[in-house]
């Protein structure tokens, strides 16, 4: 048995995106990042900006709270609310998990974040990996790539926790939970070389 499936887990950062991407072009594989999200719009049809709101994220006690008062209240009046405001952190996850499986089951793809290692967990030909890398190197990468001016260290803090909230809250599962992953891996200054040790553990781990 070959694995058919590569999930990539990642700080932010670390350029666990990127890796994902090189080694799906190497393999001839699906990526599923971006491309998840155009997913997920066209099955829930809404807009892709909907979605992206709502990407790794989880709304606070207030926003579910208002958002479950405007649902009550359409029904009580018998108003249908259109696509946009159905649209909530409930259904991202029931999609996400049914394009995730319906990905898994047509097989050769790599699938970033969105809790792939939990709804694959139990799958034998599914390879998992978390992708990290030391606080000055990700400093670095990060001021090529956002906005000048912006908190690098507060953004880092922001986005990770916001990942780790997400899959604790929707897979009661901790986001840097070693036994989640087939290898964790630092990615340092070589994104390549971290991408070829991945592809190289994938192939030697069966």
């Amino acid at each position: 048995m070959n694995y058919r499936v590569l999930t990539v887990d990642r700080e932010f950062g670390s350029g666990g995106g990127r890796i994902a991407k090189t080694i799906a072009e190497r393999l001839g594989w699906k990526l599923l990042d971006g491309a998840l999200i155009d997913a997920i719009a066209c099955e829930g049809h809404v807009d892709a900006k909907v979605v992206n709101r709502f990407d790794e994220h989880v709304e606070n006690w207030l926003q579910r709270l208002n958002r479950q008062a405007m649902k009550g209240a359409a029904m009580a009046a018998g108003v249908a609310l259109n696509e946009e405001r159905c649209f909530d952190p409930e259904v991202m996850t029931d999609l996400t998990r049914r394009i995730i499986e319906h990905a898994y089951a047509d097989g050769n793809c790599v699938i970033v974040g969105r809790g792939a290692q939990c709804i694959l967990q139990a799958k034998p030909d599914v390879f998992h990996v978390f992708v990290y890398a030391p606080f000055r190197v990700k400093v670095h990468r990060l001021r090529t790539r956002l906005e000048p001016g912006t908190n690098i260290e507060q953004r880092m803090h922001t986005v990770d926790t916001e990942r780790a909230h997400y899959l604790r809250l929707r897979f009661g599962k901790e986001w840097n939970n070693p036994h989640l992953y087939d290898l964790l891996i630092s990615s340092g200054n070589d994104e390549d070389r971290t991408a070829r040790i991945i592809e190289f553990a994938m192939e030697s781990h069966f």
